[in-house]
């Protein structure tokens, strides 16, 4: 629909008058990155975004415009078209992220059908069942599912694109695994749960299921796999991106053989139900090495099993790779290619914290340094470089690997987490006598990494003393680059960052297609702040100066918190301004 027509339309419903029109056209052409029309007109105060909005409906109405085409035009105005589409209709609007979806209720209807027309059931009510379409005045998709759908009263729904293209594919990939389904629960007659090995050329269903858990996981780039018992179900959900993904949902008599087969590829003990459990597993995944770390925890309705999937060919990753803004990189840089001292890296479980010392360590390793680590667990393997990992019932703690590995001469050690004082102690003594030390911490921010030493019970002279830098970090989802768009932010949210803002400032989302799963993310990068151990810095730790103190100093040197770097990441369209404030604290 072309700019013109949109302009013509809106000046024979009254909403706006010629000169306005006019008006805003010249400003959409000064605009560097045009803005639709239409918003040009909100923006300037012509017409109002609620009075637009009931405008294309009523034409969607009346069957003069496509409803799908006005959400792809209008993706950040997508819930309020749909629900004051929902009144105008009298069909009822539903949030599918807020419903608790079984894939039972969609075999009312042949997958066929779902996929052709993007629509299928999703909950049911009494003898009512309710039914989501991704076009309300689809008479077609509404005729199909009705001759489907037998004996039973329909309501149909409207949702989001989004969550419904979502479902669909997970009905898809539950379609796909139904024979298996089937094939594991014949297999399963007669016997009680337990699963015997087999090898690859008579794979049991069980096995070619766990395989498509994996696979379908990887293809999704997820970091960990979960899969776990309720009440009436086995759940499996993936982590991507850091946010959770559910992929099936079967049946509760899945979840038994399901979880003896995990536990013997694990080399754990299938009997054991009432303890927690932690194995390793390779495979081969589409062509791929990948480790699987399989932990095992007793929950009231069965077991909860998670699988971090490490991908070997991570370990060669780059530390320019990271997505680390250049002031950022080139400070952390500075601190890791000291001749000694102790450089932490901190922030919460699932930071990337582990990734960065990897790429770190791959910047600075060389024949000319021993570089030895002590982890829990080793997660990659390097070349050059000498991995220990803990076992703390062999008596090989973080602390007693550290008193040995000093023992081997190294150049440069890298401490998979300091958790106790102790560690900590003999870390900041292989500091001052001549060692470079890169760890990790649990703390929210930079400048709270000192606070932390010093709560474990470390003199601040100590500290101070050794200190080459911290490096606070999260991670944020990246705006996929095939459906990103302009969007205006609130007021209210803008009004809280105005003084972090340029004057001419853009900011963006994206809508979800194909290519990001309808996500609208792909990816993740780091977002950051660096302290380094300045001479300044060093005396104030070491004279216990308060956390304002060691904010001032740190800004003299050009530090830039974390939520301003995430800020930055946004405007460049990185990714998006409601990420920076899910993921970083103004």
């Amino acid at each position: 629909m072309a700019k013109v027509r949109i302009g013509d339309r809106l000046i024979s419903a009254g909403l706006i008058t010629n000169a306005q029109l006019e008006k805003a056209l010249e400003e959409q052409r000064k605009q560097v990155r045009r803005k639709k029309i239409v918003r040009v007109l909100v923006d300037l105060g012509y017409l109002e975004e609620s009075k637009l909005l009931g405008f294309f409906v009523e034409l969607c109405k009346r069957g003069e415009l496509n409803l799908l085409s006005i959400l792809e035009d209008f993706p950040n105005s997508e819930e309020n078209i749909l629900m004051l589409l929902s009144k105008m209709i009298n069909m009822e609007y539903v949030d599918l992220d807020t419903y608790e979806f079984n894939p039972a209720i969609a075999d009312n209807v042949p997958f066929s059908i779902i996929e052709r027309y993007t629509s299928f059931p999703f909950a049911q009510e009494g003898d009512t069942i309710k039914v989501v379409l991704a076009d309300p005045f689809d008479i077609q998709a509404k005729e199909a599912l009705s001759r489907s759908i037998r004996g039973k009263k329909i309501a149909f729904c409207i949702a989001k694109k989004e969550q419904i293209v979502a479902i669909v594919i997970r009905l898809s990939l539950n379609d796909s695994v139904k024979v298996l389904v089937q094939n594991i629960r014949e297999e399963m007659s007669g016997v009680t749960g337990v699963i015997v090995a087999d090898d690859d050329a008579n794979k049991s269903a069980i096995t070619k299921l766990i395989n498509v858990i994996f696979e379908t996981a990887v293809k999704q780039k997820s970091s960990d796999i979960h899969i776990e018992a309720t009440e009436t179900s086995a759940i499996v959900r993936n982590r991507v991106d850091g946010v959770m993904r559910e992929a099936f949902k079967f049946d509760k008599d899945i979840f038994a053989p399901l979880s003896s087969r995990m536990k013997l590829m694990a080399n754990l003990d299938i009997a054991e139900r009432r303890k927690p459990q932690d194995g390793r597993y390779s495979d081969t995944i589409m062509g791929k090495p990948y480790d699987f770390r399989i932990s095992t925890l007793p929950i009231i309705t069965g077991e909860s099993i998670v699988i971090r999937i490490l991908d070997k060919s991570k370990v060669l990753v780059k530390l320019e790779d990271l997505g680390i803004s250049e002031l950022n990189y080139n400070r952390f840089n500075e601190a890791i290619r000291q001749p000694n001292g102790i450089v932490l890296v901190t922030g919460p479980t699932g930071s990337g914290k582990t990734t960065t010392l990897y790429a770190a360590l791959n910047a600075i390793k060389n024949v000319t340094h021993k570089i030895i680590t002590v982890e829990d667990p080793v997660e990659y393997q390097m070349d050059l470089i000498q991995q220990v990992m803990v076992n703390e019932r062999a008596g090989m703690t973080f602390a007693a690997g550290l008193r040995s590995i000093l023992r081997q001469d190294p150049d440069i050690i890298m401490i998979g987490e300091i958790r106790d004082k102790e560690t900590l102690q003999i870390a900041l003594q292989a500091a001052l006598t001549g060692h470079l030390v890169l760890a990790t911490l649990h703390t929210n921010d930079a400048i709270s990494g000192v606070a932390r030493l010093l709560d474990m019970g470390v003199e601040s002279f100590f500290i101070g003393s050794t200190i080459c830098g911290f490096q606070a970090q999260r991670l944020v989802r990246k705006l996929c680059p095939n459906c990103i768009y302009e969007v205006e932010p609130p007021e209210k949210m803008l009004a809280q960052i105005r003084n972090l803002l340029p004057e001419d400032y853009h900011f963006y989302k994206s809508h979800g297609c194909g290519n990001c799963g309808m996500q609208g993310y792909v990816g993740r990068e780091v977002v950051s702040e660096v302290i380094l151990g300045t001479e300044g810095m060093r005396r104030l730790i070491s004279a216990n100066a308060t956390k304002d103190e060691l904010l001032a100093e740190a800004r003299k040197d050009g530090f830039v918190t974390m939520f301003e770097d995430a800020l930055l990441k946004a405007l460049e369209g990185r990714t998006s301004l409601d990420e920076v404030y899910r993921v970083a604290k103004l």
